[in-house]
């Protein structure tokens, strides 16, 4: 007795299995962040049993390869050198211990250097992170004008790499309630 046949999909493709999550969560930080964001990273990443890696962007360097190969982070203006970046990332680091210290989520922090999607988007590759999670920026002037100068990190990274982003709303807007006999 054999088994009918099975029709064959007309493009010879593999049936979809899903796999289980086992990347980390990847969380692109910057100085000030509200905690909400590292919040929905630490929560996403305890339900998906996985460890949470959180980093640093510092966009006053960029990444340089040296003649024996090794790649070594530059200042862009060697005159104008922030010599708090140490600072910076410790504060974050910090900020991180404090709001994830207790949490029982295995997690780390990393500072990384030039654009911050490019950065990311090399250390979701090498991680081989499940999902990238970043924030949205804080409403007001100067982040429109960032906006405007740098873009917007989401999008680079939703263009520029596979991985799924999860992008946090740090201040939506409200709607307003009419008030009552209005």
């Amino acid at each position: 007795m054999t088994e009918p046949e099975k029709p064959q999909d007309p493009a010879g493709a593999v049936p979809y299995v899903p796999r289980k999550i086992s990347g980390p969560v990847l969380m692109g930080v910057v100085p000030g962040q509200p905690l909400a964001v590292a919040h929905r990273a630490a929560e996403l990443a305890f339900s998906l049993g996985v460890k949470l890696v959180c980093a640093y962007v510092d966009v006053t360097t960029y990444l340089a390869e040296e003649p024996d190969g090794r790649v070594e982070a530059r200042p862009i203006d060697p005159d104008g050198i922030d010599d708090d970046i140490e600072g910076i990332s410790a504060s974050i680091a910090g900020d991180l211990r404090e709001a994830l210290g207790a949490s029982g989520i295995d997690w780390s922090f990393l500072t990384l250097a030039g654009d911050p999607a490019r950065a990311l988007g090399r250390l979701a590759e090498s991680t081989d992170a499940s999902v990238i999670v970043v924030g949205t920026r804080e409403r007001g002037l100067g982040a429109r004008f960032e906006e405007l100068l740098v873009g917007s990190v989401a999008v680079h990274l939703t263009h520029r790499q596979h991985r799924p982003v999860l992008v946090v709303p740090l201040a939506p807007h409200s709607r307003r309630q009419p008030k009552a006999g209005r």
